[in-house]
Order: structure tokens, then C-alpha cells, then sequence
């Protein structure tokens, strides 16, 4: 079936990473399936990690990831039809059930489902606790995990800080692992555990390697606290993410 909203998209991407010199470093394209479904999972520390998560299995095998959203971002008059047209799929948070049966469906028919299984943006730029839905439906389609581990994204655009997209040469890493494959009697808990222990290894390594250092103190804000920079640690990260979740549904039962 033709595609008309996905390659425009990514054309364009493509275009104003060359115009603001983003110098993509993608590792691991030899691990990209050709053909068939696959679950691909990545970190999350920006609001753009759709679009270079993406980008590691489109440029690599020319996949096409449908990825999970809230639905929300399907709601708003501009990214809504370009989600839809894209064929990501919409997740509505008070009954998620649709859209597992919707992603565990694409698995089967060999599309590549891109899932965030942390939900939300870390805070911290480290991996927080990981939810089991990435391998239950890896296991209900049959199909394997494709671990990815981005770095450098958060300092394009992320939770709590100001747009800097016109922020240039900055370097942005995507790492794409080993696919993972289940056996019938593995269960999704210990699954997600020998994931998050693989993409832990893999962002370590990335860090490690990341060819940018802030340029100063002010700058230090992209870097994690244990590698010294000024983000906050996973638990003032998680006890914010807790306030602001609070907060979020104070105002829900307010508005009903």
C-alpha cells in the first residue's frame, strides 16, 4: 500500500538535520530486520525521539515504525493527521486495551511497532522502571524486541526546559541492539528485565562515548548527575513526575 504522508516526513526531517548539522551517528544497522514485525523499544529523554528512533530503522532498511502515542498528539489540528497519515497508532492512557490489540495486530501483518516502555520523558536522561508491554506484545505476535538507545536528542527539545531547535551540530547518537527473541515460556517480567539491562549497558556505552561536553556549568543541565552534569537524580526525577502527575489529575477532577 502507498505511503504519502511517511516519506515527506521523513524527507523533511532529513532536510533540517542537514541544515542545523545534527551529526546522526547510528551504530548497530546491521541488527535492523529486512522484512517482518518486530518491536522496536528506545529510551525516552526527548520529545522528538519518535522521529530518531525512527530514523535508525528507516535510513538502515528503509522500516517504517508505527509507533505508540497518547492520544492526545492524534487530537491537535497539526501533528494529528500527520500521526494518523503516518500510521502510528493512538493510545488512550484510561483504556490502553485497543491499542495493544491494534500494535499486536500490526506485528503479525510485519510492521515494526516502536514502543517508549519508560511512558514518559526521563527527567534524569537515565532508564527508568520499564513497563511489560513491550514484551507481552512481542510474545503475543511473535515476533522479537529491537532494542534502541538515543543520546543526545534531550538537548534539542525535552521535559522542563525551552525549545532549542535551531540548536546546531549537535551530536545525536542511535544505537540499535541484538534483536531479542522469546521463547514461549519466557515470562514478560523477566523479559523486561534482561531489556532494560541491555538498553542500560548500551546507553552507558553511548554516554561514555558521546563526543560533546557541556561548555560550562549553565550547560550542564543535558548531563546526568552521576556523570556530573546538573539533570536530577532518577529519584528527585520520579518524585517530580509524581507532583506533576498529581497535579494533572487534580485538574481533571476539577474540570468534571
Amino acid at each position: 500500500m502507498a505511503e504519502f504522508v511517511y516519506p515527506p516526513v521523513i524527507r523533511a526531517a532529513l532536510t533540517a538535520f542537514k541544515a542545523l548539522d545534527v551529526r546522526l551517528d547510528i551504530r548497530g544497522a546491521e541488527h535492523v530486520p529486512a522484512t517482518g514485525g518486530a518491536v522496536l523499544v528506545s529510551n525516552h529523554i526527548s520529545y522528538l525521539d519518535f522521529i530518531f528512533a525512527g530514523m535508525g530503522a528507516y535510513k538502515t532498511a528503509k522500516r517504517k515504525t508505527r509507533f505508540m502515542a497518547k492520544d492526545d498528539v492524534f487530537r491537535h489540528r497539526i501533528s494529528g493527521p500527520l500521526m494518523r497519515g503516518m500510521k502510528h497508532i493512538a493510545v488512550d492512557r484510561t483504556d490502553g486495551q485497543p491499542a495493544y490489540d491494534a500494535a499486536v495486530q500490526a506485528l503479525r501483518e510485519g510492521e515494526v511497532v516502536g514502543v517508549f516502555p519508560e511512558a514518559t520523558i526521563s527527567r534524569s536522561f537515565m532508564l527508568k522502571k520499564f513497563k511489560t508491554g513491550a514484551a507481552r506484545m512481542a510474545a503475543d505476535s511473535g515476533t522479537p524486541l529491537l532494542p534502541v538507545v538515543l543520546w543526545g536528542t534531550q538537548q534539542l527539545w525535552t521535559k522542563g526546559r525551552p525549545k532549542t531547535l535551531t540548536k546546531r551540530h549537535v551530536p545525536v547518537t542511535i544505537m540499535i541492539g541484538e534483536p531479542i527473541h522469546l521463547e514461549p515460556t519466557d515470562k514478560p517480567v523477566m523479559v523486561t528485565r534482561k531489556l532494560r539491562a541491555v538498553m542500560s549497558e548500551m546507553l552507558d556505552r553511548v554516554q561514555r562515548e558521546y563526543p560533546a561536553k557541556p561548555t560550562g556549568p549553565a550547560d550542564s543541565w543535558w548531563l546526568p548527575a552521576a556523570l556530573g552534569g546538573t539533570a536530577p537524580t532518577l529519584e528527585v526525577a520520579e518524585a517530580e513526575d509524581e507532583q506533576e502527575a498529581a497535579a494533572k489529575a487534580a485538574r481533571r477532577a476539577a474540570a468534571n
